[in-house]
C-alpha cells in the first residue's frame, strides 16, 4: 500500500512506488522470483504511479528516490497503465476539451489536484506528470518496455490515454493503445461486462506478444 493524498501529498505515493520497485529488484530471488521478469502495472492514480515508476527506471532523475530505480538497474519489462490521468497538474484540461462534463466529475478532478499536490506546483517535468516527461523528452538511458494502455471512450481521463499514444509512437516504444466504445471508467473491473472480459483478453494478447 502506497501512502495516500491528501494526508501524504506529492511525492509520498511516487516515493512508494520507486521504493516497492527497488524491493521487488533486491528480494525477489529469496522469494523464487526472477526480478528480470518485473511487469508494472496500475489503473487510474495506480497508472501515474506505474507510469512514474517506468520512467524512472529509463530515464536518470534527480529525485533521490527515483534515482536510485534508476542506479539498481530496476527494468520493468512490461507497464500497463490502464485508464491513467497520467498528468495531476491543469485538470482544467479535461473540461476544456469536454465542456459538457457534468460538474460533479469537474470537482471530482478538480480534487485530485488539489489533494495530490496541495497546492504547490512540483515544477515542469517532475513525476507528479509522467505524461508530460515522455511528451517532452528524449530518447531514454535504457530503453522503456513495451506498454498497454486500455480505456473506454466514456472515460474523463480518456485524452491521457491518448496522448501516451502519441508519446510512445514518438519515442518508438513498442505499445498498444485500445479503446472500448461507450466504456466508463476503470470499466474493465467491471468482470460480469463483456467489454471488461474483452480487455482482459485483450491483455493477455499482450502478454502473449510480448512475454516477459
Amino acid at each position: 500500500d502506497y501512502r495516500l493524498a491528501p494526508e501524504h501529498p506529492y511525492p509520498a505515493a511516487a516515493q512508494d512506488a520507486c521504493r516497492a520497485a527497488l524491493w521487488v529488484q533486491q528480494n525477489a530471488a529469496r522469494y523464487g522470483a526472477d526480478p528480470s521478469r518485473l511487469v508494472v502495472a496500475g489503473e487510474s492514480a495506480g497508472a501515474n504511479l506505474a507510469l512514474a515508476v517506468t520512467v524512472a527506471a529509463s530515464y536518470r532523475r534527480p529525485e533521490p528516490w527515483a534515482a536510485a530505480v534508476f542506479d539498481a538497474g530496476v527494468r520493468p519489462v512490461l507497464t500497463f497503465p490502464a485508464c491513467g490521468m497520467l498528468q495531476v497538474t491543469d485538470p482544467g484540461r479535461f473540461i476544456r476539451r469536454k465542456p459538457g462534463m457534468s460538474r460533479f466529475v469537474q470537482s471530482r478532478l478538480q480534487e485530485v489536484e488539489g489533494g495530490y499536490l496541495r497546492g504547490v506546483h512540483p515544477g515542469p517535468g517532475s513525476l507528479a506528470d509522467p505524461l508530460c516527461v515522455l511528451e517532452t523528452a528524449g530518447p531514454p538511458e535504457r530503453p522503456l518496455p513495451p506498454m498497454f494502455a486500455p480505456c473506454g471512450t466514456a472515460d474523463p481521463l480518456l485524452d491521457d490515454t491518448r496522448r501516451l499514444g502519441a508519446a510512445l509512437d514518438r519515442l518508438g516504444v513498442p505499445h498498444e493503445v485500445r479503446y472500448y466504445p461507450g466504456e466508463v471508467h476503470a470499466f474493465h473491473a467491471l468482470y460480469f461486462r463483456e467489454a471488461a472480459r474483452r480487455c482482459w483478453r485483450d491483455h493477455s494478447a499482450f502478454w502473449d506478444r510480448f512475454p516477459p
